[in-house]
């Protein structure tokens, strides 16, 4: 019991087992609360196409915030799903086009935010539709006709099928090739194709390759209210003459066009810091990124198949938090963890700390009382003259051990009641001895 109570009241004890507590507490909180990573993997499609182009954009802006991006080229959307669906690809962040997926099969995946639109072009050649003008303004026309659908795994391929399939014409009605864009733009260009799908935003570079074709136009879709009233991942999407090149003024006329909304998609555990970061970055990139939206219309929260990440809706909705408002991206991130470790360590020990008068009290009052017991035990003695050495002896042990008491001012009467006593036993011994 004594040595029991020789730690209890030792300062470096308590200080140790402090610090052993604080430990614990920090290392499950580390687990619970992990750092966001300093190097992350985003699948974007081809080289030529607007998803790369935006990571490469997004990579410069985080390298400034100390984060590196790996931008991984793909076939498109639905690799993209593939690998960000696949635990063991590395791949954590993706650029989706909307439309393409089941999300039922993908019920770990949440979206960022809608980036930009990708409107679906179609281009074609005039001479392919000789008997309707020369225009192509409803997809019943392809009946017939040679048509590159989009190649396999890209987004392209899943909205024309849709398209398509919504206008009644199915594979036998056309002569459907799954061609990558490269090789879309060969045949149409050498005249063995009629018409071309792509899905891509206005920006994107591969639609710089079909500038030059002669003979081909883009068709405006006459129908895109009723196409998005049944695909609700479409948008309706003016286009005005020239915007694509005013150089080669295409469109040679205002049309309208049919877009789903590229997202950023990732994983459901992410770190929400790095949500908070990345819409950042997308934000300064996205100012004055696509000629086809309005200032300030993305990043979105519309028209996204996945839903939207908790912390993803609180920043579009509230925009950063205070710290990632003031501070830097590291410097926010390590305080707001801090945070997070000391608002459950205060709730815990606050209402400890309640407990510790009473406690340190109930122990001051035990170590009196046993004191009492002793000298009560000397008293029962003291008639006894065999003992008169021994209960001597004890008395100056219990003299010591009193006057080693340490108190606060508040328990400093109840000490001195004790010394007052252990004197009157002393004072008794001494006159039934003398």
């Amino acid at each position: 019991m004594h040595s029991l109570k020789k730690y209890i009241y030792n300062p470096f004890a308590i200080a140790l087992s402090f610090l052993l507590l604080l430990v614990f507490v920090f290392t499950v909180l580390w687990i619970l609360i992990p750092p966001p990573p300093k190097v992350i993997e985003m699948a974007t499609g081809f080289p030529t196409g607007l998803y790369y182009q935006f990571g490469e954009r997004l990579k410069k802006e985080l390298a400034s915030d100390g984060v590196k991006l790996e931008v991984k080229a793909t076939g498109g959307t639905v690799d993209n799903l593939a690998l960000l669906n696949d635990p063991r690809s590395g791949v954590h962040y993706a650029m989706i086009q909307g439309g393409v997926a089941d999300v039922s099969q993908y019920p770990n995946l949440v979206s960022i935010a809608g980036m930009f639109y990708e409107p679906v072009w179609v281009w074609y050649r005039e001479t392919s539709f000789k008997s309707e003008g020369g225009r192509l303004q409803v997809l019943g026309q392809l009946k017939g006709k040679r048509v590159a659908i989009g190649n396999e795994g890209s987004g392209t391929l899943a909205l024309s099928t849709a398209l398509l399939k919504i206008s009644g014409i199915s594979e036998k009605d056309i002569d459907a090739e799954k061609l990558k864009p490269d090789q879309a733009i060969a045949k149409l260009n050498n005249g063995d194709l009629d018409a071309v799908f792509i899905v891509a935003a206005a920006e994107a570079p591969v639609l710089e390759k079909f500038y030059k074709i002669p003979g081909i136009r883009l068709m405006n879709f006459d129908q895109a209210d009723a196409y998005t009233r049944n695909l609700p991942y479409l948008s309706k999407v003016n286009v005005p003459r020239g915007l694509l090149s005013i150089q080669y003024d295409l469109p040679r006329q205002d049309i309208q066009v049919v877009a789903p909304t590229a997202t950023l998609v990732t994983q459901n555990n992410v770190s929400p810091a790095m949500i908070s970061l990345l819409l950042s970055a997308s934000y300064d990139i996205l100012k004055s990124y696509s000629r086809l939206q309005k200032a300030g219309e993305f990043p979105s929260s519309l028209g996204m198949d996945f839903p939207l990440h908790v912390d993803a809706e609180i920043y579009l909705k509230d925009g950063p938090s205070f710290l990632h408002r003031h501070l830097p991206f590291w410097t926010a991130v390590w305080v707001g963890r801090f945070v997070k470790i000391v608002i459950p360590l205060i709730v815990i020990f606050i209402p400890l700390f309640t407990y510790i008068p009473s406690a340190k009290n109930f122990f001051l009052r035990l170590k009196l009382a046993q004191v009492y017991a002793e000298l009560r035990e000397l008293e029962k003695n003291a008639l006894n003259p065999d003992l008169k050495e021994r209960n001597f002896k004890d008395l100056e042990g219990i003299e010591r051990r009193v006057n080693n008491i340490k108190v606060s001012m508040m328990d400093a009467k109840e000490l001195y009641d004790l010394k007052g006593h252990v004197g009157e036993v002393r004072a008794r011994l001494m006159h039934l001895y003398t």
